[in-house]
């Protein structure tokens, strides 16, 4: 069994966040914000592993791993209610029409 070099993850890692950054920077929608805010959450999952994995008497990698997978859930849960609301409000899911809090 051949091991894959732990550069390897990395570059994948580093594609998904740069991917991630560039959707969340580009969106014109709050979904699209948040898809790409949980791809780098995923790229950073992706270094907790590798790194855990050429680490094998701990595994305190995977263990950050599954808190992030957590906070990731209950951070779309969160937006997803204040996205719904947003749009019952404004008629809108567009963040640069949603410029003022009360009207």
């Amino acid at each position: 069994m051949t091991s894959i070099p732990i550069h390897h993850y990395l570059i994948v890692a580093a594609a998904l966040f740069c991917i991630g950054l560039a959707i969340a920077i580009t969106k014109r929608h709050f979904i699209g914000i948040l898809l790409g805010i949980e791809l780098m959450l995923n790229a950073v999952n992706i270094n907790l592993v590798a790194f855990s994995r050429y680490d094998p008497e701990r595994l305190s990698g995977q263990l950050f791993a599954l808190f992030v997978i957590v906070v990731a859930a209950a951070e779309v849960t969160i937006a997803l209610a204040i996205i719904l609301r947003v749009y019952g409000y404004y008629q809108t899911v567009d963040p640069d029409e949603v410029d003022q809090l009360k009207k």
